[in-house]
């Protein structure tokens, strides 16, 4: 679940297996600070090596910017650019203010270039990785951040933002040793635990999934993603009383379609059918077009009308109403697509 920015934790806090990534709304995801600290600016040296100040557009942006002044901080870093187009520093801080305000294209390129001339900047090639994920150039962040964690191999920022760029790539088992080396780095980071508990659900490590997610739940105030991550992975290992208790938290505080359809699911695997029924019809009373919900109630009629010796007409019709309509909402089911032809 997480990262630390405020820009890319509303992003990506988790990677949540309920809905494959509620890794993107929910779970796991980039980070910006934490270790990186940025060398100042090198003094350039004038004829016989006499000290001399720094370019004058460069000494005013960096001026205007801890002023609060970004727009005219953003032209004097331009402007030193175009004056030294070889000056790290003028693009680093270009980017920075490009990135700060949501314009990730221009701050790729500008920390691209940074990271070009000065192949063994950490913070270049971190900050490199992490606009290039958020514009879901997913692939070519992962490059970048293994670029940084070649300079700086224990961050434990550039250990978590790699991994759950794997996560997103759907590659968990290239990801998990680096979501293991943030835990081991930062043992009471919530992020890091909710993350690699998402990892270890996308390889079905279901247990060790539901330890993380239980160590992340003892670092952070509960919330619903959380708690569906963890309720998922208790299905997954058949803990399914563990998980309806979970869910029934959930449905208390933030009562979603998805919950109750997951609420659902456990109530019905727990055999509570009538229980499971009402869950299922909740979901899809608050979201009609959940169409999981909708193949709840399908599988819970379908049931009913099987047990009653298929006498029961009532149960037998929603059965087929909820499958058509769910088909109609999501056509690529084929597991639906056989229930109802060899029941309707």
């Amino acid at each position: 679940m997480p990262l630390s920015s405020a820009e890319h934790q509303t992003r990506r806090f988790v990677a949540c297996p309920l809905a494959l990534a509620a890794v993107l709304g929910l779970a796991s995801c980039a980070t910006e600070t934490g270790s990186m600290q940025r060398p100042a600016p090198a003094i350039p040296l004038g004829m016989g090596g006499a000290s001399q100040v720094r370019p004058d557009p460069l000494a005013r942006a960096e001026m205007l910017r801890r002023q609060g002044f970004t727009d005219q901080a953003l032209s004097e870093f331009e402007r030193a650019i175009a004056i030294n187009p070889r000056l790290t520093v003028a693009y680093m801080g270009a980017g920075d203010i490009y990135r700060e305000r949501g314009d990730y294209t221009p701050a790729e390129q500008r920390y691209s270039k940074a990271a070009d001339l000065e192949p063994g900047n950490f913070a270049a090639q971190y900050l490199h990785g992490l606009t290039l994920q958020l514009l879901d150039r997913v692939s070519d962040s992962v490059r970048a951040y293994l670029r940084a964690l070649s300079i700086r191999p224990e961050d434990f920022n550039a250990n978590l933002n790699v991994a759950t760029a794997y996560l997103q790539l759907n590659e968990p088992s290239q990801g998990a040793p680096y979501a293991e080396k943030a835990v081991h780095i930062d043992t009471n980071s919530a992020p890091a635990r909710v993350n690699l508990g998402a990892i270890y659900s996308a390889m079905g490590r279901f247990e060790e999934a539901v330890v993380e997610y239980q160590q992340a739940a003892e670092l952070m105030e509960l919330s619903s993603p959380l708690l569906l991550n963890l309720a998922e992975a208790y299905g997954k290992s058949g803990r399914y009383e563990e998980m309806m208790t979970t869910l029934e938290r959930v449905v208390q505080t933030e009562p979603t379609a998805v919950a109750y359809e997951r609420l659902g699911s456990a109530l019905f695997r727990l055999r509570k059918y009538p229980e499971s029924l009402g869950a299922y019809r909740k979901a899809v009373e608050i979201d009609p077009n959940y169409f999981p919900a909708l193949n709840g109630i399908a599988v819970n009629q379908l049931n009913t009308w099987i047990f009653s010796k298929q006498t029961d007409d009532t149960a037998h019709r929603e059965a087929v109403s909820a499958l058509k309509r769910s088909l109609q909402i999501e056509r690529n089911q084929p597991r639906v697509v056989e229930l109802l032809s060899t029941y309707q």
